[in-house]
């Protein structure tokens, strides 16, 4: 599990990204690169990292779920993944 502290950096990255999109977006347009060099850092996109939702571990992340390679096992196992299911042959 990740520390509290990097998972409440993401956080707030997520919402510095969130808050200057449109700004950023429309600097871009205009070519203005001057002004968009005077926003925030952490407001790109760039900087985010995918995360599991539930451990914040940053590695063996699975985007179409949103987890980690262990995580989703645990809750594959569990059955608390709807249509997923252990394969065997």
């Amino acid at each position: 599990m990740a520390k509290q502290s990097i998972k409440a950096r993401q956080r707030k990255r997520e919402r510095l990204v969130a808050k200057y999109a449109d700004k950023r977006a429309a600097l871009k347009k205009a070519g203005d690169y001057a002004k968009l060099d005077e926003l925030p850092r952490n407001g790109s996109k760039v900087r985010l990292r995918n995360r599991c939702q539930l451990s914040g571990r940053p590695r063996g992340y699975m985007r179409m779920f949103g987890l980690s390679r262990i995580k989703f096992r645990e809750l594959a196992n569990a059955g608390k993944i709807p249509g997923v299911t252990k394969a065997s042959w």
